[in-house]
């Protein structure tokens, strides 16, 4: 009997150092201040002697203390985690200070805390939040943004719709951060930032990426009906008002600009499947190629070729042209 039980012993152990490793994360994330360094340090000691504690021995289990002090331990961590609330009341960065207000009167949409700030570089910028209207019953486009920041895996997700009149309106949630916060995509995982959708003008969200940041930015138009885009528009809208009545914390996993964009969609397209590239937002495109979403009868190489708007954004600086105009030339599907 003794024999038998090494092996669930060092499945113990293991599982007590992941929860060590995922509260000295959390802890990290949440009080990496001078304040909270003891916190982490007494959890990170306590979580190895307790592994260490478990692994030793092989022919004996951990006595009922050990087990008893190690469950109250997860459970006070466990109690102080689901405490933690996302809030509204926070010292925001400039870029997500204010929340996107909308009010919809049958075709007539009017928005308040559009951003269109004017970027120089990340840092220096001039803000800008404006009020614009939009004719619902105008939707006449909508084009896939995919921008790369981390690899060619790891991409942000944006949508812009086009209506009749020629203006452009782009949505993207974003981590909404603290003035003293930066991002981490592992503090993502941590409940380290809330989320915020953006809506705002091309030459910000679409511009401050290729432009300023020097992210390679990739635009395909969307195969959808004026229906179709209507609804993921205004669908948009109301998860941005549910999170401006109700702050959601961001997760990089579960929570980000690519599964809300999925979330949407799936709305009007219920059997969308499930789809690692759903994860892995580099490849969010072939994606929506595989699902027919894109330009038809053209190979999807060609599309993504094609799509890579960094040299017209550019050159869109250069000689002063329109921005929204100059990143479509020679984009398929696009007149």
């Amino acid at each position: 009997m003794i024999m038998s039980r090494p092996v669930p012993r060092a499945l113990l152990a293991v599982c007590a150092l992941l929860v060590t490793a995922w509260g000295a994360l959390a802890l990290w994330f949440q009080l990496s201040r001078p304040g909270g360094y003891a916190a982490i340090a007494l959890w990170s000691l306590a979580g190895l002697a307790a592994t260490i504690a478990i692994a030793r021995d092989p022919g004996k289990w951990p006595g009922a203390r050990a087990l008893v002090t190690g469950a109250v331990a997860l459970a006070v961590l466990l109690g102080w985690w689901c405490s933690l609330t996302p809030s509204h009341e926070r010292v925001w960065a400039d870029d997500v200070s204010r929340m996107l207000v909308s009010h919809v009167d049958g075709d007539r949409l009017v928005l308040q805390n559009v951003r269109n700030f004017e970027w120089r570089t990340e840092t220096d910028y001039t803000p800008r939040w404006e009020t614009r209207d939009y004719d619902l019953a105008g939707i006449v486009s909508a084009d896939l943004i995919l921008s790369y920041w981390m690899g060619p895996h790891i991409a942000h997700t944006l949508v812009t719709f086009g209506f009749k009149d020629g203006k452009q309106l782009v949505f993207s949630l974003e981590i909404r951060k603290e003035r003293t916060e930066t991002f981490s995509a592992v503090g993502g995982f941590f409940r380290q930032f809330e989320q915020v959708i953006i809506a705002s003008d091309e030459r910000d969200l679409i511009r401050t990426r290729s432009n300023a940041r020097g992210e390679q930015v990739y635009l395909y138009r969307l195969r959808a009906t004026p229906g179709q885009l209507r609804a993921v528009l205004l669908a948009y809208l109301e998860r941005a008002d549910a999170l401006r009545r109700q702050p959601e914390f961001y997760n990089t996993l579960t929570s980000n600009c690519t599964t809300i964009l999925y979330e949407l969609a799936h709305r009007i397209a219920p059997d969308l499947p499930l789809d690692y590239r759903l994860l892995a937002s580099g490849h969010f495109a072939e994606y929506a190629y595989d699902q027919d979403a894109l330009t038809p009868n053209v190979p999807y190489a060609v599309l993504q070729q094609r799509g890579h708007i960094n040299a017209r954004a550019r050159q869109a600086d250069i000689d002063g042209s329109d921005f929204s105009h100059a990143i479509r030339v020679g984009v398929p599907g696009i007149r």
